[in-house]
């Protein structure tokens, strides 16, 4: 009996441990920002796992014709280490943490680059569609983001 115990409980973890990689593999990747005011595309991120933390870093920029083709965050809080560094290369998401329950990932802050404002950060997939809300106190913005296959 006791190795059927034993048994059940390691099927059991490994199920628990399919389903969390399997929301690793769904969200990590790269991903098309779209403006949500304008409803054109901004960007590339690339979201990856590091030390079981998620995060993003901006690794295509889509500029229209006249405007700086390599920006920098000019905007960026004096005190933001990212403060005049080049928004291409830049870490945009950082520190997010899968919930298990909510099959979202938490606690974790994103950056607008243009504006130069930081926000608590809350991001699913849903509908093959990464969806990423941006946090001020009770008050949020969410885009979708798509799946990109294109060149960096």
């Amino acid at each position: 009996m006791k190795k059927i115990s034993y048994l059940f409980a390691v099927i059991i973890a490994l199920l628990l441990n399919v389903n969390t990689n399997a929301q690793h593999d769904e969200i990590t990747g790269l991903w098309k920002t779209i403006d949500d005011e304008t409803g054109q595309p901004k960007s590339v991120v690339k979201i990856y796992l590091k030390d079981g933390k998620l995060f993003g870093d901006i690794v295509k920029l889509f500029r229209k014709p006249g405007e700086d083709p390599d920006p920098i965050c000019d905007k960026c809080d004096d005190d933001d280490p990212r403060k005049d560094q080049k928004v291409l290369g830049m870490t945009i998401i950082t520190d997010m943490e899968f919930q298990d329950g909510d099959n979202e990932w938490e606690d974790g802050e994103i950056l607008d680059p243009k504006k130069g404002k930081v926000y608590d950060c809350k991001l699913w997939v849903e509908n093959e569609k990464l969806q990423v809300r941006g946090y001020v106190l009770f008050f949020h913005r969410t885009q979708e983001w798509l799946r990109y296959d294109g060149e960096i």
